[in-house]
């Protein structure tokens, strides 16, 4: 099974090889051929006319519409009347005072405290 599957990916290996070979020659092939250049013509061909605009028509006259009879407006019924709502008095509050000493900002201390370490092991 081995075998097969190792001599399978040879024969892979072995078609990418030769189509790689005959993409290589055909782009050199390519390559070395001198295209040839269509010439280009010297005069320029002439100018499509300019068609002729047809004349405009006469739009008719739009005939005059009838008034619209008027109809007599209905009455409408007489709007009913809304009790006045009265509220009750508000009760009087006074408002609370206003501090007018403002309470003092604490200071951050700028210098690092020292940690306290051990004393050294005496040397020999």
């Amino acid at each position: 099974m081995a075998a097969f599957h190792s001599s399978f990916i040879l024969s892979l290996l072995l078609m990418l090889s030769f189509s790689s070979i005959h993409m290589s020659l055909a782009a050199r092939n390519l390559l070395q051929t001198v295209p040839t250049i269509p010439s280009l013509p010297t005069t320029l061909p002439p100018l499509p006319t300019i068609p002729t605009i047809p004349a405009i028509p006469v739009i008719p006259t739009i005939p005059t519409i009838p008034p619209i009879p008027s109809l007599p407006m209905p009455t409408l019924p007489t709007m009913p009347t809304v009790p006045q709502l009265t509220l009750p008095p508000l009760p009087a509050t006074s408002l609370p005072t206003i501090p007018t000493m403002i309470p003092s900002i604490p200071t951050i201390p700028t210098t690092m405290p020292t940690i306290p370490f051990f004393s050294p092991p005496p040397s020999n």
